[in-house]
């Protein structure tokens, strides 16, 4: 038997790992590629860190964890959530998972049934719809183009509401877009949601620490909102701690404990020394994040700065994450001689097997007219794929 599940099959492979691993078998083939391509700090874990986990080593934390993670490390999420956001939660209220992605995941498995609608604005993360299709729900996609900086307004979350709405994913700051709702946006769309009581809003925040406007907000932080909320974040962007997969959710208790019931089934507790290291990413200094985060702004001026002088592409001013999201449909029907470019998948292989620039087409963003430039990397390819880029995208008449 060689057939797989209907919920399987339903699914779409993600366009992000599958652009990273063609940029990888260039490179194995000898081909000086620069990823743009990758969702991830390019730092090492910092020092401290990485010596709480040899000490956890040591210490012999080597069995299960509590399927919700160590009470240690749901105290010290809780006294972040209280210190650095404003937010009193207990800690029946964290559970932690292997990463975010998974913290999103549960989170829509167990609030999501057959026939449920979750709102997703778009441009999203390529993860989101596919999630709610596996928990057999309906993902409704509103739009919001370059030109309202890719965030959605009050009236269009008001029009995309309807009784079998179950769910509002929102990603700020976003990936793929790196904007960032402001706290006035954030009120309006809350008024929206005020109107409809029955809504949870599953907030993504794991891009929290990224920002460029001094401060970050959560919709959680609104009256009336916290207890409908389930904020997702974890350590993996701001501490470069992607391949230690800690995540966590904190919401409401029903929903944590539905979470723990979940998790329980299939993956149990994260990785026991991985949350001895995320117990001390948020317990010790906070210098290195400011550092990265110092790093990624400089690195986004430069990116928006040189990208604003590719002939044809439409940019704006990214305030969070490290994504730049430039709207590109100007070389639509354009060719070399050899190949046309149809859409942004095709923009993405052309620059990618041209120009040996990996970026990532927007269509599996929801956003089939630009392409995701990730400027997790250092200066100097910053400054050399925007060459190349534009030296390729020259050949196209």
């Amino acid at each position: 038997m060689t057939q797989v599940s209907a919920r399987l099959a339903s699914l779409s492979p993600s366009a992000t790992l599958a652009m990273s691993q063609k940029s990888g078998e260039l490179k194995a083939q000898g081909v000086d590629v620069i990823n743009l391509s990758v969702g991830e700090p390019d730092f090492n874990t910092p020092e401290p860190i990485k010596e709480a986990a040899k000490k956890a080593i040591d210490e012999n934390y080597s069995r299960y964890s509590p399927v919700a993670g160590y009470p240690a490390l749901r105290n010290a999420i809780v006294a972040k959530l209280k210190n650095e956001n404003g937010l009193e939660y207990t800690a029946n209220q964290i559970s932690c998972a292997n990463g975010a992605k998974q913290s999103v995941c549960n989170t829509i498995m167990v609030l999501v049934n057959p026939g449920d609608e979750v709102i997703i604005p778009a441009p999203f993360w390529v993860s989101y719809p596919e999630m709610v299709k596996l928990a057999e729900g309906t993902p409704v996609i509103v739009a919001a183009g370059i030109e309202q900086d890719f965030k959605i307004t009050p009236a269009q979350l008001e029009a995309a509401i309807t009784p079998k709405t179950k769910a509002l994913i929102l990603c700020s700051p976003s990936n793929p877009t790196g904007s960032v709702y402001s706290a006035e946006e954030l009120a309006g769309l809350a008024e929206v949601l005020k109107k409809h009581p029955e809504i949870i809003v599953i907030a993504d925040e794991i891009y929290e620490h990224i920002n460029y406007i001094g401060k970050h907000n959560s919709i959680a932080q609104i009256d009336g909102m916290k207890d409908r909320t389930v904020i997702v974040n974890g350590v993996s962007k701001a501490y470069a701690m992607t391949g230690w997969r800690i995540g966590f959710i904190a919401g409401p208790e029903w929903i944590v404990k539905a979470v723990n019931k979940l998790q329980g089934q299939y993956t149990s507790g994260p990785c026991s020394v991985s949350q001895k290291a995320a117990e001390a990413a948020y317990t010790g200094s906070q210098a290195p994040v400011e550092e990265m985060r110092q790093a990624f702004e400089r690195r986004r001026n430069l990116i928006v700065s040189l990208a604003k002088e590719v002939p044809g592409f439409e940019v704006n001013q990214p305030e969070g994450a490290f994504y730049l999201f430039p709207k590109c449909s100007y070389y639509y029907g354009k060719t070399d001689g050899t190949r046309t470019i149809e859409n942004a998948d095709d923009l993405a292989m052309y620059l990618l097997e041209v120009g040996h620039v990996a970026c990532v087409g927007g269509t599996s963003f929801g956003a089939p007219e630009c392409i995701r430039m990730s400027y997790a990397t250092s200066d100097e390819n910053i400054v050399e794929a925007i060459k190349r880029i534009k030296e390729a995208l020259a050949a196209l008449k």
